[in-house]
């Protein structure tokens, strides 16, 4: 999937709830419909990333899952 992300951060070997802060904090410098690229490697991520993303106006546009990162493209909104 190709999707071009305006920031991309690399959160790799961040334990929770580390990636989820500095994603939000990324998020918070950007513009309304940016897309933020996350790349973590903490299994806690995927659970907190989309809570997250219920509880807020921003929309994970794509996750991919393979044996050595968790990435996630969020729009903000």
């Amino acid at each position: 999937m190709d999707i071009n992300a305006d920031i991309e951060i690399d959160l790799s070997g961040l334990q929770c709830p580390m990636p989820l802060l500095k994603a939000k904090l990324a998020l918070n410098n950007m513009d309304s419909q940016q897309i933020l690229k996350v790349v973590a490697t903490d299994p806690g991520s995927e659970k907190d990333f989309h809570l997250f993303i219920q509880q807020s106006d921003h929309q994970i546009l794509h996750f991919q899952k393979d044996e050595a990162a968790y990435c996630y493209w969020i729009k903000k909104g």
